[in-house]
């Protein structure tokens, strides 16, 4: 008998445990990690980089259709389930306004730091069929994501990538005039400086193991992109908040993570000042992890559909 996880979202493929033996079948090479714990559960360990990462593989090939994926082991590898709620949830903030989910590839999506793992576009088009943009600062990261779309033909028309040439721009140089996007999403490096990056990482890994490690180095990978930028996610989104009335006209809701809950009231106060027509957060719980997504338009209720 298995237990349905309640904190994923109702449309979640990962609500019930993996099945180890179908994963297995799809990527045969992670079964020399998984092992029965004390509980009788069957599991990896998930302070492993390989381990978890041939789990993502094997999920993306059985859930979503996507072949041969793989990042380099120095990037970011991403936790499957609370990926999806993210997508998930946008799709509900779309339906708000259809009374149903918009689906196919006139639904125009724009991903900001798509990294290595290219995650929110495969996910977001093997569930809706939206058309997605992925955006990157990092060349390698690019050039591993094309890696993955060149390896699955049938996405290559349905996700592109772009990259963002100046690091201090988030939606300048990636929106041209032309551009029309029912969203944006963004999963911001939440670090304000690389030592943070660890000792947040060290944390993640004794809790994992439930050990006394003292090593610090990032065990679940990361480009300094990825995890860390000046002035840590305030900046980040206040940044992007300010940059996103630029663009106002194009873009129906603009959406982002936010994972420390006493940054929301600077927000909220900064989307005030900039005169947004709606703001929504929206809590998800993935795992022990509670994150919120902060979604925003400058387009009137009337004109939305």
């Amino acid at each position: 008998m298995t237990t349905e996880k309640s904190s994923l979202h109702a449309r979640n493929l990962h609500r019930n445990p993996y099945d180890f033996d179908l994963l297995i079948s799809c990527v045969p090479e992670l079964k020399q990690y998984v092992f029965e714990n004390k509980y009788g559960t069957t599991t990896i360990n998930f302070s492993i980089p390989k381990a978890v990462k041939l789990l993502n593989k094997a999920l993306l090939q059985h859930f979503y259709n996507v072949k041969n994926w793989d990042i380099p082991d120095a990037n970011l590898c991403p936790p499957i389930p609370g990926r999806a709620d993210y997508v998930h949830y946008i799709a509900d903030l779309l339906a708000d306004q259809q009374k149903q989910i918009p689906l196919g590839s006139s639904v125009h999506g724009l991903d900001i730091g798509t990294g290595a793992n290219l995650v929110y576009p495969l996910i977001a088009h093997s569930s809706y069929g939206w058309n997605m943009q992925g955006t990157d600062i990092n060349e390698d990261s690019l050039q591993n994501a094309q890696q993955i779309l060149d390896q699955n033909d049938d996405l290559q028309s349905d996700i592109q990538l772009k990259k963002q040439k100046n690091s201090d721009y988030i939606f300048k140089n990636i929106i041209d005039a032309k551009d029309r996007f029912a969203f944006t999403m963004c999963n911001p490096p939440f670090h304000d400086s690389e030592e943070a990056a660890l000792k947040g990482n060290l944390r993640k890994t004794k809790n994992l193991n439930k050990s006394k490690i003292q090593k610090n180095n990032l065990n679940f990978g990361g480009q300094q992109s990825e995890l860390w930028c000046e002035g840590g996610e305030i900046a980040f989104i206040s940044n992007m908040i300010q940059e996103s009335v630029l663009f106002k006209n194009q873009v129906l809701w603009f959406t982002c993570l936010v994972s420390k809950k006493d940054n929301l009231p600077r927000l909220q106060k900064l989307l005030t000042k900039v005169k947004t027509q709606d703001v929504k957060i929206i809590e998800m719980a993935q795992g022990q992890k509670i994150s919120r997504m902060l979604a925003w338009t400058f387009i009137a209720e009337a004109k939305r559909k």
